[in-house]
């Protein structure tokens, strides 16, 4: 299957790394809101930007005059970051990388990128987080994830359910066939020996990165 990958700017913290760079590159580009600040930074041109404008200023609204925009009412049924995606998904999109989705003001637009990215997986999609300096990728149940972590790196399974069947390979705290308890901080802080492997049988969950964080080396 031919991959169409479109990163989503979003309101949160973006640092510009090198992952982060690779990550995005010869992506399309779809703007949520604020999250057009980022894209100066990413040196990219978004083909959309969609939102209430509530934290546009007029300043950058007039930097990209030749960009499409979508106008919602404030009072939507929708985050501006959930119309991006939808956009992204009927443009063709099969992998969605969610830029300035970490971090940031609004913790409950944190949680809500984590849940809809988890059901964006469950329907097919592979979809990454990213401030730059931590992604997180989502994974369901009867799937297989394999992550590239510089060896020492930091890294957290998080279980927004209970986990069976979980199985983290090449990390200094391996798993095989666990089963992990909905809430329990068992896999928070474990630490990389390089590429990691992550399986499921049953559940939803987040491998959180730190990747430029060596202090576990």
């Amino acid at each position: 299957m031919t991959i169409s990958s479109f990163t989503i700017l979003l309101g949160g913290s973006l640092v510009v790394t090198e992952r982060l760079k690779a990550l995005t590159a010869d992506s399309r580009v779809i703007a949520a809101d604020g999250g057009m600040r980022h894209a100066a930074v990413l040196d990219v041109t978004p083909e959309l930007w969609v939102g209430d404008f509530d934290s546009s200023d007029a300043d950058l609204i007039a930097r990209y005059p030749a960009v499409e925009r979508r106008n919602y009412p404030a009072t939507k049924a929708a985050t501006d970051g959930e119309i991006a995606v939808a956009e992204a998904i009927a443009r063709g999109a099969t992998r969605l990388i969610f830029a300035g989705a970490l971090g940031g003001g609004r913790s409950d637009h944190v949680v809500q990128h984590y849940l809809n990215a988890l059901g964006l997986v469950e329907d097919g999609f592979e979809v990454v987080l990213t401030s730059g300096e931590e992604e997180a990728f989502p994974f369901v149940e009867e799937s297989e994830l394999a992550v590239e972590l510089p060896k020492g790196s930091l890294f957290s399974v998080l279980g927004f359910t209970e986990l069976t069947g979980l199985t983290i390979k090449n990390a200094r705290y391996p798993l095989r066939n666990f089963t992990l308890p909905f809430g329990s901080s068992r896999t928070i802080s474990n630490i990389a020996e390089g590429p990691v492997s992550v399986t499921l049988s049953h559940g939803r969950a987040i491998l959180l990165a730190r990747p430029y964080d060596l202090s576990g080396a």
